[in-house]
């Protein structure tokens, strides 16, 4: 049991941390990954990806209020990290992460859904059919990045064909293509803001 001194210095410590001051990211802006500490997502979404030594970009995920990011925790030699929306990030330094056990139990517990993440788009990249890892990768944004509404689930975020496109291994042609096909059979459709619904 932790002295009331000890008590009193890590709830003003963890009210420091609660209060610190928010970084934000316009759309589309690149999020420095220095790797000093670590940024959480405090609104928004930032995408996650690699850039291979032919300059294409591999998707390694989505991170979503609530959710650590950065360099550290990642083995990749170039990660990018891109504001999805307008996004709001703390940053933690090493130092306050190690001075807080609360904070650290945090980052430590967030590991896992990232863990998971990656595993599904693993899984959906080795899928043979285009059609089938599109429909997977949109079920997992459903999970990751959606919110109920009344016709189904809509996309909080408006990710381009291109993005779609880069996520599983396709062109933005066919994503467009078949994005067409699942409005046509029901499968999805697009609110008054272009943002998917799947129904």
């Amino acid at each position: 049991m932790l002295s009331p001194y000890l008590e009193n210095k890590q709830f003003y410590t963890e009210k420091l941390l609660e209060e610190k001051r928010l970084h934000l990211y316009e759309k589309g802006d690149l999020i420095s990954l220095n790797s000093g500490g670590i940024w959480e997502v405090y609104q928004g979404f930032v995408q996650l990806s690699s850039i291979t030594i032919t300059g294409e970009e591999v998707l390694l995920g989505w991170v979503k209020p609530g959710v650590f990011f950065g360099s550290y925790l990642t083995n990749l030699e170039v990660c990018e990290a891109k504001a999805l929306s307008e996004v709001y990030l703390k940053w933690y330094p090493w130092n306050e992460i190690d001075s807080v056990p609360n904070l650290t139990h945090k980052v430590l517990h967030q590991i896992i859904p990232r863990m998971r993440q990656t595993e599904a788009l693993l899984a959906i990249s080795g899928m043979r059919r285009v059609e089938d890892r599109l429909l997977e990768l949109l079920a997992l944004l459903k999970q990751e990045i959606g919110e109920k509404v009344p016709s189904g689930v809509r996309l909080n975020v408006r990710l381009t064909h291109q993005n779609l496109a880069n996520a599983i291994n396709t062109t933005r042609v066919t994503v467009t293509r078949l994005l067409g096909d699942f409005q046509r059979q029901g499968i999805i459709k697009l609110d008054k803001n272009r943002h998917i619904i799947i129904i």
